[in-house]
């Protein structure tokens, strides 16, 4: 069997086993039948484990128990569900108060750990608890080889006939690679030296001379005529640091390459807590471990051997050859750094180095990820992971956590434009989901877990500038890509009595002094319903799409993620998501889950998936058993297009002249299917969305619904759940422009017994649509919107009723009485506005806090109608008051109201407070405010823009049917 297939083979076959309950700890599990009732009932009132988390950084470990209650209570009061108690480094330039720091895994910490886990479980909160602090896992306690090494390269490019004479500092200085964190105690060791012909034309033109190593500094090398390389190999021990380490849990990272090291540093925390307090199964839900951001760590004693059993030849001949020169975070710094060489020397060592990649990450998932999770399920908790960096399988090792772990950024939202652009050229412009989102989802639901939760949203630069509504929009687009809960990035420990603005590690200054802090509440409802609904049922999907890894990994390597440096196929991201905004929905797949695959009647089935379609991105390599298993997916009737290439050969460099035959005549009997075995080219301009419907119709690619008017900004997905109804969502990223089509379903979902119905995710209630003979209704979503749709066996119910943005007998309220109350000078300004304007355009550019626009109005006449109010543009929460009677806050999208009956004939008084974001202001104190000068204006950062604010209408009022 496979080594690489076996393992996946074993994860499908202990799926229910890893499969986590999609009900959280804290809610009462489901059993047996369940109706539509139960469904919506959990939608209306979403439970604790619906809610979001939040990572809660206890900075320093300056923590006290009173405060800690307080903060518990605070975050309860706001609609958060649960915490993940995650120790940090303090914030540098910050008044700690004179608090003191405690140790980790120190009996004072446990205790007030303890203190954190009573109080929540009071509250009816869950708790996940971060495995060591900052990342990756280390200690001042690791000894020796449990701390994590690399093997590094260094150049010199020599001209002969010379005598070269240098110093192994030198060399070793050359091969120094750029590290985020280094450890003050790290060590260089020269491993070996090669002499290259440069260019590399022949294996022969390697010379091996480390016998030249000796045990002075200084190196001899006799170069003869022509042009040579001089290759160092070079290992680095105990390189690097914990990154934001708190006290108790710094110093030198953890090898993750060393199972002994890992158990045991697991142990460690694990019974230093449990001796204290019991067991952790009584306080938490989860043990959580961080993005495994190594720093480029891949080296332990045995990896020669280990590559010799699994690829069966000797990589150290080789080695300094396959390797790059190495830049931060692990990624390469220059693909031209060593000896140039010639197309046949290229392609052995790219092969090489694949099979060194393969290896690492091998040994990565069979000495960390599985010992991790089998650590976990002995505490009888679960194992919930971020399972990626530079190093590990970026679908596969998903597949070992009970609660896979997505990434998204805020920070995307200001420098990527979310709501803004939708690039076809930069994957990341628009969308605040990272690349390896959609293959952490993939891999939760090709082991049938339900439970993705996502790092959301992360902000480690504009911490003042996060909104209500960007928060929303890009939960929205993780949504899309299946995520099913949120853990917010961050709540920062911070004492009340901390100077402004307090203790910050990173976060989008969650915080009871943020002026939305009072309307936070609507957002953890609104996301508590989400993912209520999509924990309940399998995300669809009937087309399968292999990105091309094993190219990336022979010529570009590993990258970082989820922050690749470089990809092969940039447009791979674009090529899903046009699937989604056609009513297509996918999943990645690798190869290893390719030659698992069953086959029947023209489905791939794969694990707890099957498919009728799979498209090959660019892929040139490929393994000939994966391409065995695509000729009898498509002789049965299966349909794989390959997008700009066929597959032309193999993978690895053992036995590759016979296999890259095996590969070729593979292909040439999957073209005897020329309907069914395609080649495509991709469109010139990337644009996949106006490209992808062709290629649907031509095809036959059957989507979930058909939209009539595909937008770049709109995405969607079908759900199934299991009493047999299908809910349907749709989003708007366009954070100006609203979005109207129309929706076809097809007669298999709406059929006879089966009712459609708008779930509103704002009121939890839900409404009864009608569609026309088709199958069809008009969709109508608002800039920044989103709409569940489902179809069930509920008949009666209210129809459904939206406000329109406009209608009759429209009033436009024009010249505004204005009140500024400043948040943080605690200061009024009075002013007026004959005309609205977003408050960057005015001399109130730097305020915060609470803008209060009154305007009187008179009405001489009661309208018959239904009467709706529309601020038009508004930067901030807004809530509305007309004649002293609430008519409610909106936070995003439209800003409708419902004014029915609050109109009286006469003088009428409308009040809107618009709430407005801090970072104008947070900047103007960057001289005096050391704090407020690291999150908005970090020297060697382009300056924050100032962002918009207030209301800038037009304010219409109008009589709606």
């Amino acid at each position: 069997m496979n080594r690489r297939n076996f393992i996946v083979r074993s994860l499908y076959a202990a799926g229910s086993c890893l499969a986590l309950s999609p009900v959280a700890a804290g809610e009462a599990m489901w059993y047996g039948e369940r109706n539509g009732d139960d469904y919506f009932t959990l939608f209306r009132r979403p439970g604790m484990s619906y809610r979001p988390f939040v990572r809660w950084w206890w900075n320093g470990n300056k923590v006290e128990a009173g405060e800690l209650v307080r903060e518990l209570r605070l975050l309860k009061e706001a609609g958060i569900g649960g915490v993940e108690i995650n120790p940090v480094k303090f914030p540098e330039k910050t008044d700690d108060l004179g608090v003191k720091s405690l140790q980790w895994l120190g009996d004072e910490w446990i205790d007030l750990l303890k203190t954190a886990f009573d109080e929540a479980k009071k509250l009816d909160m869950t708790c996940d608890l971060i495995v060591g602090s900052g990342w990756p896992f280390g200690g001042m306690f690791l000894e020796g080889d449990e701390r994590a090494q690399m093997m590094v390269i260094g150049v010199k490019k020599l001209e002969g006939p010379m005598q070269y004479e240098t110093s192994v500092f030198n060399l070793l200085k050359e091969a120094d690679p750029a590290i985020q964190e280094p450890y003050p105690g790290r060590t260089a060791h020269l491993v070996a030296l090669k002499l290259v012909e440069n260019p590399l034309t022949r294996p022969e033109g390697i010379i091996d001379i480390s016998e030249k190593i000796s045990g002075n500094d200084r190196i001899r090398v006799d170069i003869p005529e022509g042009n040579y390389a001089l290759y160092a190999l070079v290992r680095m021990d105990s390189f690097g640091s914990v990154i934001n380490g708190a006290p108790g849990s710094d110093g030198p990272a953890l090898n993750h390459l060393n199972r002994a090291a890992v158990e045991k540093y697991l142990n460690r925390m694990s019974d230093a807590i449990e001796r204290r307090i019991g067991p952790l199964s009584q306080y938490i839900r989860a043990l959580f471990a961080d993005s495994l951001e190594l720093d480029g760590a891949n080296w332990i004693a045995d990896m020669p051997e280990v590559f010799r059993r699994r690829n069966g030849y000797d990589i150290m001949p080789w080695l300094p050859l396959t390797m790059y020169k190495m830049a931060g975070m692990g990624s390469v710094g220059d693909y031209h750094y060593g000896a140039e060489m010639s197309p046949e020397m290229r392609d052995m060592f790219n092969r090489m180095h694949y099979d060194v990649e393969v290896t690492e990450a091998e040994m990565f998932r069979d000495r960390f990820s599985i010992p991790f999770r089998d650590w976990c399920r002995r505490l009888n908790v679960k194992a919930r992971a971020q399972a990626y960096g530079r190093g590990f399988f970026p679908l596969e090792s998903s597949m070992y956590a009970d609660i896979p772990e997505c990434e998204s950024w805020t920070t995307n939202w200001l420098q990527h434009r979310i709501g803004e652009e939708m690039s076809n050229e930069d994957y990341r412009r628009g969308r605040a989901y990272t690349m390896v989102n959609k293959y952490v989802a993939s891999a939760a639901r090709l082991t049938g877990k339900r439970l993705v939760s996502a790092e959301e949203m992360t902000n480690t630069y504009r911490v003042f500038n996060m909104t209500l509504e960007f928060l929303k929009m890009g939960c929205d687009q993780n949504t899309i890509v299946g995520v099913t809960h949120s853990v917010l990035h961050g709540f920062n420990y911070s004492p009340p009595e901390a100077p402004f603005p307090g203790w910050i590690r990173y976060g989008a200054y969650y915080n009871e002094k943020n002026n939305w802090w009072p309307y936070f509440r609507y957002f953890n409802e609104y996301r508590a319903r989400v993912c209520a609904v999509v924990q309940h049922a399998d995300m669809y999907a009937d087309i399968a799409i292999l990105p091309p890894l094993g190219d990336q990994w022979t010529t570009l390597g590993m990258q970082n993620e989820p922050f690749p440096a470089v990809v092969n196929a940039p447009y791979q991201t674009l090529l899903w998501e046009a699937m989604s905004k056609n009513g297509n929905g996918t999943d990645y797949v690798s190869e290893s889950i390719l030659r698992d695959a069953k086959v029947s009647k023209g489905r791939l089935h794969c694990g707890k998936r099957k498919y009728s379609s799979l498209f090959l991105i660019e892929t040139e390599r490929i393994e000939p058993d994966t391409l065995a298993v695509l000729h009898e997916f498509v002789a049965s009737g299966g349909k794989v297009f390959c997008i700009e290439k066929y597959p032309a050969m193999s993978l690895g460099w053992n036995r590759h002249e016979a296999r890259d035959g095996e590969v070729k005549q593979w292909v040439e009997k999957l073209k005897s299917f020329p309907d069914r075995f395609v080649l495509l080219r991709k469109p010139e301009d990337n644009d996949f969305v106006k490209w992808y419907p062709a290629i649907q119709r031509q095809y036959g690619l059957t989507p979930f619904v058909s939209i009539a008017d595909p937008d770049p900004y709109v995405m969607a997905n079908r759900y199934l759940r299991d009493d047999g109804a299908e809910v349907f969502l749709f989003i708007n990223s366009n954070l100006h422009h609203d979005y109207r089509t129309t929706i076809t379903f097809p007669k298999t979902t709406a059929r006879a017994g089966r009712y459609p119905w708008v779930w509103d995710l704002d009121t939890g209630e839900r409404y009864r649509i009608a569609l026309d003979g088709q199958g069809a209704f008009d969709l109508y979503l608002a800039p920044a919107d989103s709409r569940f749709i489902v179809f069930d066996r509920e008949e009666k119910g209210a129809p459904w009723r939206p406000l329109p943005a406009t209608g009759d007998n429209v009033q436009t309220l024009e010249g505004w009485d204005v009140e500024l109350r400043h948040s943080c000078l605690d200061t009024v300004e009075k002013t007026h506005f004959f005309v609205l304007d977003d408050l960057k355009h005015t001399k109130y550019a730097d305020f915060t806090g609470t803008v209060v626009y009154t305007r009187t109005f008179h009405v001489a006449a009661l309208p018959s109608r239904r009467t709706a109010l529309n601020l038009g543009k508004v930067w901030g929460v807004a809530e509305v008051r007309l004649n002293g009677e609430d008519c409610g806050a909106t936070w995003y999208g439209n800003r409708l109201y419902d004014i029915s009956g609050k109109l009286k004939a006469g003088e009428n008084v409308l009040v809107v407070k618009v709430v407005t974001t801090m970072g104008n202001y947070v900047q103007t104190l960057k001289d005096e405010n050391p704090i407020a000068e690291k999150w908005t204006a970090r020297p060697g950062r382009a300056p924050q823009p100032t962002q918009s604010m207030g209301m800038g209408g037009p304010v219409t009022w109008y009589e709606i049917s």
